[in-house]
C-alpha cells in the first residue's frame, strides 16, 4: 500500500478570515504600507518587473523601488512612473550583471520591508551571485521573495538564505521545482504535495507551488492548497504578477505564509473572475491587476 498522502488545507474565505492582513488604519500613509524592492528583469524580458512592482503597489504597498538592468531602467520608469528605478550593471546580453550589481542597492535594501528577485531573470549563476550578495543588505525583518530563475539559483546557494531565519517565499511552476530539487520535472507533477513539503523543510522557506492546483507548504510542515483558478492563468507574466502580489502583502506586514496563502487566493480569484468576464483563456497577466485591490481589501471587510 502506498504511503497516504498528505491533505492540506482548503485556502478559502473562511480560511483567510482566519489569517486576515494586518489591518489598515485612516491615519496610514505610504511608509506605514511598506516599502518593495523588485530586483529583475533584462533588456529581452523588461515588462517582468513592471508586473511584479504594479502588482505590489494593487495588493496595497505604500512604496515601490525597482532595479534592473541599465538599458531597460528608463523606460521602465517611464511606464510606471509611481515607481523609484535603479539601474544596474548588466552583461553583454542585457542581463543584470550577478554579484556587481548588487553595489547601488545599498543604498535601498536595507530600507525595504520585502525583496522579490528574479522576475525576468534567465542566467542562473548570475542571479545565485546577485542572491548571496543582496540577501546580507537586507533589514533584520525584511521578507525576501524569489521567482523564476532565482529559484533555480537557490539550489546553489541554500545557505545564503539561512540568515533570514525562514522569511523568504518561493513561487516556483513545476519545472522551476524540478530544477531546484534536482528532479524531473514528471516527479513534481506526479506528487507536488510531497515536493512541496520536502522543499519547504530543505531550505527552511514557504514554498507555493504552482498548478493546475497549488501548494503551499511552510517548513513546520503546515500544508494548504488552492485549486480555484482558471486555465486561463497560464500566460506569460502572470507568475510575475502573483509573485508581486506575496511580495506586496508582505511588505505591508503578512507572515510569509499569510502573504503566500493570500496571494495565491488573490491571483486565482482575479483569474476566475476575468474568466467569467471575458473568457476562459486570452485575458493578459496586465488585466489581473486591477481585480487585486478588492480581493485583498476583504481583510480589512472581515475585521470591521
Amino acid at each position: 500500500m502506498s504511503p497516504r498522502k498528505p491533505r492540506g488545507r482548503p485556502v478559502t474565505r473562511a480560511l483567510l478570515e482566519r489569517i486576515p492582513l494586518p489591518a489598515l488604519h485612516g491615519d496610514d500613509d505610504k511608509e506605514s504600507r511598506g516599502r518593495v524592492l523588485v530586483v529583475g528583469g533584462s533588456t529581452l524580458v523588461p515588462g517582468a518587473v513592471l508586473l511584479a512592482g504594479e502588482a505590489a503597489l494593487r495588493a496595497g504597498a505604500g512604496k515601490l523601488q525597482l532595479a534592473t538592468a541599465r538599458d531597460a531602467a528608463v523606460g521602465l520608469g517611464l511606464a510606471l512612473p509611481e515607481a523609484l528605478v535603479v539601474p544596474l550593471a548588466q552583461s553583454r546580453n542585457g542581463e543584470i550583471g550577478g554579484g556587481r550589481a548588487a553595489a547601488p542597492l545599498r543604498r535601498y535594501a536595507g530600507e525595504t520591508d520585502a525583496v522579490l528577485l528574479g522576475p525576468g531573470m534567465s542566467t542562473a549563476p548570475s542571479v545565485g551571485a546577485l542572491l548571496a550578495a543582496l540577501v546580507p543588505l537586507l533589514g533584520d525583518d525584511a521578507t525576501l521573495v524569489l521567482d523564476g530563475a532565482a529559484i533555480v539559483a537557490l539550489a546553489d546557494h541554500a545557505s545564503a538564505v539561512a540568515p533570514l531565519a525562514g522569511r523568504v517565499v518561493l513561487t516556483p511552476h513545476a519545472g522551476e521545482m524540478a530544477s531546484l530539487m534536482e528532479i524531473d520535472k514528471d516527479d513534481v507533477e506526479a506528487d507536488p504535495v510531497n515536493t512541496a513539503l520536502a522543499a519547504a523543510e530543505r531550505f527552511g522557506v514557504v514554498v507555493a507551488l504552482k498548478g493546475a492546483e497549488s501548494w503551499i507548504a511552510h517548513p513546520d510542515g503546515t500544508l494548504l492548497h488552492y485549486s480555484g483558478g482558471s486555465v486561463g492563468l497560464g500566460t506569460s507574466g502572470s507568475g510575475d504578477t502573483l509573485a508581486g502580489i506575496v511580495a506586496g502583502l508582505a511588505a505591508r506586514g503578512a507572515t510569509p505564509l499569510t502573504a503566500a496563502a493570500w496571494g495565491v487566493w488573490a491571483h486565482g480569484s482575479a483569474g476566475r473572475l476575468l474568466s467569467r468576464r471575458m473568457a476562459t483563456v486570452g485575458f493578459l497577466a496586465r488585466e489581473l491587476l486591477a481585480e487585486v485591490p478588492a480581493l485583498v481589501g476583504r481583510s480589512q471587510a472581515t475585521r470591521r
